[in-house]
């Protein structure tokens, strides 16, 4: 996020000969004001003095500015979550990309039964589930405060004028009046997320409290920036997903990436569509990478990239001889489909993972085939990430660099996570 500061200074200058043979120089200091703006706050008067939360009374969000970006996703995979009931659940998020009007995205894509989700607001999480109370904002559905989504629907809010900045964590505070036994989830939100009895949703600090670990029903956030310069999406399975990097402390490659991006004064969205044990070619945990393209990747607000990063290892786990190729096709499709979408592909290389449970010399035989295929010219993607060369040993290739080793030898540390964002070219994102 780029940011301009204005500085409006009146200064006086008081002079005398007596004053200046007593003190020299008096400097009086009408008035110093220091505003923090986000690219997205051009033309919004009220929004110049807001650094976080809503942005004044009555204020709405520009309709001239319909362009929507996405500032956080995350892939549902099933409506196996536990269930709520008359309770208010709380989720935190960090945006990748700022902006001057939000927008939140629910989902049921898995349920069996009607969610019904009120009371909805944002703030601005200062940490352990604790929010600062000046920052609410009401967030409404059809000018609502109540939405009921039907089993398989999703759910968009209205625009709700608020400061959100890039790298800013937001929560998400929704009342659940009705009981539903199992919802929509994110399995691994590699967070602590929190619920607690009845409607706390504007409270600062929510009593009799627990919580939980995955994202339900919560599948994304956009913002209003037009500054923005698209959004790109990591698709992905547990290394994209963040596993058992540091909890709470955004570690994964996209949350790295994200970072990068913003220090270099970009204005790029960064979503992760990563599930742990996902697969590009067949449905186990969550629906394979091809079946969920549309919904996961082609269909987020603003995206323009698309990063296919770990998910064909998995399909490796269970590998036969066929499936190095199996892979290259199902890639080749990948990209078709991304390309007709006007979205571009990053493809990256499949890292080592010898000595993990699930490595095979027939698995072994497969990576290579497909990230030959990944590297050369004819492979269709608009970009390379080398994913493979950046982890390895170099003693022995089939096997992680033992500095970037979680230790079992197919997850990356946070050094290794820091690798694979660091091997990511951004001169793509142009």
């Amino acid at each position: 996020m780029d940011h301009d500061r204005t500085v409006v200074a009146v200064n006086k200058w008081v002079k005398s000969a007596t004053v200046v043979s007593a003190a020299v120089v008096v400097l009086v200091v009408a008035a110093i004001v220091w505003v923090r703006r986000d690219s997205g706050s051009e033309g919004n008067e009220t929004a110049k003095a807001v650094s976080f939360g809503p942005i004044g009374a009555g204020a709405s969000p520009d309709p001239s500015k319909d362009a929507w970006t996405g500032t956080w996703a995350t892939a549902m995979q099933d409506g196996r979550g536990k269930g709520f009931q008359r309770e208010t659940v709380r989720q935190v998020i960090r945006a990748s990309i700022g902006g001057d009007a939000v927008r939140v995205k629910l989902s049921n894509q898995f349920g069996k039964e009607p969610l019904t989700v009120s009371a909805v607001h944002l703030a601005k999480h200062v940490g352990e589930g604790k929010v600062d109370p000046s920052t609410n904002g009401r967030v409404t559905f059809g000018g609502k405060d109540s939405v009921t989504i039907k089993a398989g629907g999703t759910a968009v809010s209205d625009p709700v004028a608020f400061r959100l900045p890039a790298g800013g964590d937001l929560a998400i505070s929704a009342y659940v009046p009705q009981r539903v036994g199992s919802v929509t989830q994110h399995e691994s939100a590699n967070r602590d997320n929190y619920a607690a009895p009845g409607d706390q949703t504007t409270k600062d600090s929510m009593s009799g409290g627990r919580s939980f670990y995955n994202y339900s029903f919560l599948a994304g956030v956009d913002v209003q920036n037009p500054a923005s310069e698209g959004a790109v999406v990591a698709l992905g399975a547990s290394i994209t997903d963040g596993y058992d990097s540091t909890w709470n402390d955004y570690r994964s490659w996209s949350d790295l990436l994200a970072r990068r991006l913003n220090d270099g004064g970009r204005a790029v969205g960064v979503l992760n569509a990563g599930i742990s044990g996902n697969s590009l070619l067949q449905n186990g945990v969550g629906q394979s990478g091809l079946n969920r393209l549309q919904r996961d990747v082609l269909g987020q607000a603003g995206v323009k990239w698309v990063i296919v990063a770990d998910l064909g290892i998995n399909d490796l786990g269970g590998a036969d001889a066929s499936t190095g190729g199996r892979l290259v096709t199902g890639l080749r499709q990948l990209i078709q489909r991304s390309h007709d979408a006007d979205v571009k592909v990053l493809c990256t290389t499949l890292a080592p993972y010898a000595g993990s449970e699930s490595w095979s010399k027939v698995g072994e035989s497969g990576r290579k085939v497909f990230n030959t295929f990944v590297r050369s010219k004819g492979s269709g993607c608009d970009a390379v990430v080398d994913f493979d060369a950046a982890t390895r040993d170099p003693a022995d290739p089939s096997r992680w660099n033992s500095r970037f080793d979680q230790g079992d030898h197919l997850h990356p540390n946070n050094a290794g996570m820091e690798a694979l964002a660091t091997a990511i070219d951004l001169k793509p994102f142009a």
